[in-house]
């Protein structure tokens, strides 16, 4: 654990619970692809870069989930390097309360307030084309375009709001979040969603894509990225499959969500109430929006039925 892995000369990643990307941008100046879980990751990492004597200039945070930005706030005070951050995911990386209280849907409780859930804050930046690293010398797919840029931003949206990967100059894509591994999928049957249509969307895009080398952050890395994206719809299918035919009888919510805990045997604490819960609330408005159940409010609850 805490490994570095060469994929080319200039393209690497840690391996850790959840891969941190390394790019080097000259023969002393490199910049990281999301920064590990914690203080913790940021000192492993930092340590790594140390040993090949390497100078962080800046973390590309693909989006403001706790296991990839929990070491910004650590490595940003011991190098000074830049945080930037997409979209809606720099509110987060800013001011990553918003993250347990987005998923519980209210002020959370203090056992929600931890570092699985709730990264420290960093002082983050608007991740724009402008803001990525300029290559010194070498060549590849941007040099040969003319942008001079070591980084190309690869929106990915639904595990998270304005999650994105990004492909380097020698054609490594580095895709954060949007596949789960087979041996997750198998084992927990369903993993975290913000937007199911935009994740499905997503993952069409990523089976055609072709690179020298993928690297998920929670699978392995691999050439040909495609067989695996394909699993990660079909179990994404299923579940929304599940979570209707639990819906044949109108349920509320809470109902909804033990019945499915129940049929996969999962066992329910607080972090996977919020997280799971969440992701079966964007199924259901999925499945509402696309006309597979109704909803409709009866003595004051608010009730999910499958549509025959």
């Amino acid at each position: 654990m805490y490994e570095l892995i060469p994929v080319t000369d200039r393209s690497f990643y840690i391996q850790c619970p959840a891969r941190i990307g390394v790019v080097r941008l000259s023969d002393t100046d490199v910049c990281l692809i999301d920064s590990g879980s914690d203080k913790d990751a940021g000192r492993k990492a930092r340590q790594i870069l140390d040993r090949n004597g390497w100078r962080l200039t800046a973390i590309y945070c693909t989006h403001s989930h706790a296991d990839h930005i929990g070491g910004c706030r650590y490595l940003q005070a011991q190098t000074g390097c830049k945080v930037y951050a997409p979209g809606i995911e720099l509110d987060f990386t800013r001011h990553p309360v918003l993250e347990p209280s987005f998923l519980y849907g209210g002020y959370p409780f203090q056992e929600l307030r931890n570092k699985f859930l709730m990264a420290a804050e960093s002082c983050a930046e608007e991740l724009t084309r402008e803001t990525l690293p300029n290559c010194a010398g070498g060549t590849g797919r941007q040099q040969a375009a003319g942008s001079g840029r070591c980084l190309e931003i690869i929106p990915l949206p639904g595990h998270a709001f304005d999650m994105v990967g990004f492909r380097t100059a020698d054609d490594v894509v580095y895709l954060a979040d949007c596949l789960s591994s087979r041996e997750t999928l198998d084992k927990y049957k369903i993993g975290y969603l913000y937007d199911v249509g935009a994740y499905l969307e997503t993952l069409e895009t990523v089976k055609t894509m072709t690179a020298r080398m993928f690297v998920p952050a929670h699978a392995e890395a691999a050439e040909d990225i495609a067989p695996l994206a394909q699993y990660n719809i079909d179990r994404t299918l299923e579940a929304a499959e599940k979570i209707a035919e639990i819906c044949a009888v109108p349920l509320c919510f809470e109902a909804v969500l033990k019945r499915l805990f129940d049929s996969y045997g999962l066992v329910m604490n607080y972090q996977q109430y919020v997280l799971v819960g969440s992701t079966v609330r964007s199924y259901l408005a999925w499945l509402k929006d696309t006309g597979r159940v109704a909803a409709r409010i009866e003595e004051n609850q608010l009730l999910w039925e499958k549509v025959s």
